[in-house]
């Protein structure tokens, strides 16, 4: 089994603190802030948006692989994420999940292309962990 380490710190009050996400290998490193996920503040990232580039990443790589087992081979797979934060009772919560698909990919029908999206939503690892997400949605374009 892989394991895939990642760690964060938060210093300071919830409102004026800030803190710093960091992956197991070092290869990214940014901070995050109350501002920067429930307000205005572009600076720094948020855990929602995180969340968007693992679940965009995996989708891509997922739905490639479905394209291989088909014999055939994407040109790209682009895949844009819109993570919702709001509020349910009470509660900052994930709200809705969007994602907009778009693939090049020789020889593959629009329909087909359609069918293995779907079953990429259903079969990412990442779109199987935020299956508590009320609302996940994608929408996808075959390029020719």
């Amino acid at each position: 089994m892989k394991q895939h380490k990642a760690k964060a710190q938060w210093n300071g009050s919830l409102k004026e603190g800030a803190g710093e996400f960091e992956t197991g290998r070092g290869n990214v490193k940014t901070g995050y802030s109350f501002a920067s996920r429930f307000g205005d503040d572009t600076k720094a990232t948020s855990p929602e948006e995180l969340i968007g580039a693992a679940h965009a990443g995996c989708f891509s790589m997922f739905l490639s692989a479905l394209i291989d087992k088909k014999n055939l081979k994407a040109d790209y797979i682009k895949t844009d994420a819109n993570v919702t934060l709001g509020e349910t009772d009470g509660a900052p919560t994930i709200q809705k999940i969007e994602l907009t698909v778009e693939g090049k990919v020789p020889n593959l029908q629009d329909a087909d292309f359609q069918q293995l999206v779907k079953d990429a939503k259903a079969g990412c690892p990442v779109s199987k962990a935020l299956a508590s997400v009320p609302e996940i949605t994608v929408n996808a374009t075959l390029k020719e």
